[in-house]
């Protein structure tokens, strides 16, 4: 009798166990190449062409509005520096800062940090943009979003730089059904009450407002309320005391309560104890990151408003 035969299909008997249990058929004893990763070609805010050599593995992040999508679609991890306004998530603290007070960034600091992608934004000037490119850095400006659509527009731009699109179509589509959810609420009420939005009281008589065209006003009227603020022949702009007493807006929100303004001291104002926000109590602080960084937390802005302005509905 052959036994050779057999002695074979023993010797395979005994082997493909083996191999399998170290994660890999038997023709895949030797190291398979590694598989190039496909070059990103992108067109950025300023309507430039910008190639990437596969997924960049380290980022630097020139806004806060830019920080906070990279880690809301899960690229979080590519972040090797930030701007130094970047303050959420609160991890994003123990990266190195680049600057940026003022407008005034460290290229060395850039630089430095080896990064295969800066994330620029509309903040950024294009003089900045350049500045970086003559050093050698690929820079890629996210646009500026004008709505909520666009919103989401930025998060799936920010998804094929980095490789995290199964991620940001879940998140997209979740930010979609909270919107809806507040939206389907508010776009039927008649009785809208009128709302200042106080964004810098440095000039308690002249303060700082957002008119039409920001995203304040666009979530305000989301939120089932009337922008007093948008009448204004500017996006941003003072208002006169006088002009907000005749005004008389129902509620104040305090976008510059991180700087100590508070229902307290804004009542404490010499004239602004007529208007009837200050009178009924409808003075409230407000996160202004939540409605001045464009990215997935506006949409945490849109429910924090919809809950002040229309109490009764979102309780």
């Amino acid at each position: 009798m052959n036994r050779k035969p057999f002695r074979s299909l023993l010797l395979m008997i005994l082997i493909i166990p083996v191999l399998l249990l170290a994660g890999c058929a038997p023709e895949a004893i030797q190291p398979a190449a590694e598989t190039a990763q496909a070059v990103i070609n992108m067109t950025d805010g300023l309507s430039r062409t910008i190639t990437l050599e596969g997924i960049p593995q380290r980022i630097v992040s020139l806004a806060p509005s830019n920080t906070e999508i990279l880690y809301a679609i899960g690229a979080g991890s590519l972040l090797v520096g930030r701007d130094e306004f970047s303050n959420y998530p609160a991890e994003v603290l123990s990266l190195p800062s680049v600057g940026g007070s003022w407008g005034n960034y460290d290229s060395e600091a850039i630089v430095a940090l080896n990064p295969d992608l800066v994330l620029a934004a509309e903040i950024n000037p294009p003089e900045l943009v350049q500045s970086l490119e003559n050093l050698g850095l690929t820079v890629f400006l996210l646009p500026n979003p004008t709505d909520i659509d666009g919103i989401y527009r930025i998060l799936e731009i920010s998804a094929q730089l980095t490789g995290r699109q199964a991620e940001t179509a879940i998140l997209v589509e979740s930010l979609k059904a909270r919107v809806e959810a507040v939206t389907s609420q508010t776009s039927t009420i008649s009785e809208r009450p009128t709302v200042f939005y106080e964004l810098d009281s440095t000039e308690p008589n002249a303060p700082y407002t957002a008119g039409a065209g920001t995203f304040v006003d666009l979530l305000i009227g989301l939120a089932g309320g009337s922008n007093v603020a948008s009448v204004l022949d500017s996006p941003w702009a003072q208002i006169s005391l006088e002009q907000l007493v005749v005004m008389d807006p129902d509620i104040i929100l305090l976008g510059d309560s991180a700087y100590g303004v508070t229902p307290e001291s804004v009542a404490a104002r010499p004239g602004w104890e007529s208007i009837a926000a200050v009178k009924n109590g409808y003075v409230f602080p407000f996160n202004d990151d939540l409605v001045s960084r464009p990215g997935p937390r506006m949409v945490d802005g849109l429910e924090a408003m919809a809950k002040l302005i229309q109490p009764e509905i979102f309780k």
